[in-house]
């Protein structure tokens, strides 16, 4: 961490998955776990299920840690609840780098090797006309060095795009918002990252919480989980950027997953077996250290279902719907 005052968070993220009728098994991957990379250490880590599992822990290709477990008995909701107390800095300025981070620069340090899962498509993540359109009609486009053009990208998104829950669902392509105008974080980071990746910025997705503090373009309502984007500069590592809230990631964005978009991120993904579909709840808090904990509620989530055969079906959570 850098030289400032750690500021320490308390995470409590509950979740229940309600079972129109009974389920006779599941196997569910949880990240849920906050990382310890980028100015943020995990003092703290709690996870408790039930019906009670044991979870196995593990270490993914992007460096999360994450939890698997299944459950072989018959059971009508899954209730995970997970608390972590985390430690955060706030992030080295970038002020001065944002004229010399050239493009000629940035060749140097993206790979394109190294780097392929962040430069290239991904499941959520790509170009189309829609969003050739999007640029040219906004004025998107490569500016003088890499940051700036990111900088001046958060700010067009969190202008030109409408923060409305309930709109998309964990599977909606960017394709939605960029027509509609009105999506969640998990569009705005998306869009975000493809714009980055067509530039050759590697570019990778960010799932985690935000601390409301009521900062100037807040929009996160409380409850609720989030994303953002982190971009591979030259001289300063991966950077994080917060286009939703058209901010640079600080103190108050905690970290839990990365990868190349939310398919890789998100907090939970499992399949059932039952011929009945799911409701989830989910309730996140986000407190700092002797702070009193806010008045959250249950909040109704979407949940997306592909059946793999008639009796069995695959749910994951959105990132903040």
């Amino acid at each position: 961490m850098n030289a400032s005052k750690p500021r320490k968070f308390l995470v409590e993220h509950l979740s229940k998955f309600h079972y129109r009728k009974s389920a006779y098994g599941c196997v569910m991957l949880l990240r849920l776990h906050p990382r310890e990379d980028n100015e943020q250490r995990v003092l703290e880590f709690s996870l408790h299920t039930d019906p009670v599992a044991t979870p196995s822990s593990f270490e993914d290709v992007f460096g999360n840690t994450c939890h698997l477990f299944n459950i072989h008995r018959e059971h009508k909701q899954i209730i995970l609840h997970s608390r972590a107390q985390v430690a955060t800095c706030e992030m080295p300025s970038v002020a001065s780098h944002k004229e010399k981070d050239t493009w000629n620069r940035l060749i140097e340090i993206a790979d394109p090797v190294r780097c392929w899962e962040y430069l290239n498509p991904s499941r959520f993540v790509y170009t189309c006309p829609a969003l050739e359109a999007f640029a040219a009609a906004n004025g998107i486009f490569r500016g003088t060095s890499p940051l700036s053009s990111l900088l001046e990208t958060a700010s067009i998104l969190h202008a030109t795009f409408r923060y409305e829950q309930g709109c998309t669902e964990a599977d909606s392509p960017i394709e939605h918002i960029l027509e509609t105008g009105q999506g969640v974080c998990q569009d705005y980071t998306h869009v975000m990252i493809a714009v980055a990746r067509s530039w050759g910025i590697p570019s990778r997705y960010v799932s985690g919480y935000l601390h409301l503090e009521g900062s100037p373009g807040e929009q996160i309502p409380a409850g609720a989980s989030h994303s953002w984007g982190e971009f591979l500069l030259p001289d300063l590592g991966w950077v994080g950027i917060d286009p939703t809230n058209n901010t640079l990631a600080d103190h108050r964005h905690i970290r839990i997953a990365v990868g190349r978009d939310y398919a890789d991120a998100a907090p939970t993904q499992g399949t059932y077996f039952s011929d009945g579909e799911s409701i989830l709840e989910v309730r996140v808090t986000v407190v700092e250290s002797d702070e009193p904990a806010p008045a959250a509620e249950l909040r109704t989530e979407h949940a997306t279902f592909c059946n793999a055969t008639p009796v069995s079906r695959t749910h994951q959570t959105s990132a903040d719907q």
